[in-house]
């Protein structure tokens, strides 16, 4: 079937959505089309406007519409207390567990040396930098449980060595090759409850 080139631009932009194939794209193509020209120009809006204001935290890195998030302004969580995890999202996974009162620090991302990703193209120095300013006691690696979170724990946490900072790695209950944005909360609670450290 041959869609107009409107069609065809909509498929493809869709498309490039993560875990979006030809067949839901055209699907949500048609959907959207099928919307009252309000709700898109609504749906557009409120895409436009999240991708204006939304930006990262300048201390941990997390997305947030001020310049430091909610998380690192709370004065509730424990500061020495620091939990490092691949990207934003994963901070949703492990607050809804309710188990964990200290404070965050998204890398964006994970080692991987075939992909051309180093240290340097994650937030990796800054989180460094950040644990010299002596603060943080204690250091739990979220990072997803396959072979690019695994590397990039161990890099870490040899580099935390050195400054003295405990390094743990978060326990048994995740599949190994998984994502914590797939964790329920028991599974991640647990996680959470059975860290160990890593060296």
């Amino acid at each position: 079937m041959i869609f107009s080139p409107a069609i065809t631009r909509l498929i493809e932009a869709l498309r490039r959505l993560p875990g979006i194939g030809p067949k839901t794209a055209q699907r949500l193509a048609f959907f959207v089309l099928s919307m009252r020209k309000e709700d898109v120009e609504e749906f557009a809006h409120a895409l436009l406007d999240a991708k204006k204001r939304v930006r990262q935290c300048s201390r941990c890195f997390n997305l947030t519409e001020e310049e430091v998030c909610s998380i690192c302004r709370d004065p509730r969580r424990e500061s020495t207390l620091l939990c490092v995890v691949q990207e934003a999202r994963d901070i949703y996974v492990i607050e809804k567990t309710g188990q964990y009162r200290g404070l965050y620090f998204v890398l964006h991302g994970a080692l991987s040396p075939l992909e051309g990703i180093g240290p340097e193209e994650l937030k990796i120095p800054r989180l460094l930098q950040r644990l010299q300013e002596g603060e943080i006691k204690e250091v739990i690696m979220a990072t997803n449980p396959n072979v690019e979170g695994d590397a990039t724990a161990f890099y870490i946490a040899e580099s935390a060595r050195p400054l003295g900072v405990k390094v743990m790695r978060i326990g048994f209950g995740l599949p190994v090759g998984g994502d914590l944005e797939y964790a329920d909360q028991l599974t991640m609670s647990r996680a959470l409850e059975a860290r160990r450290e890593m060296f």
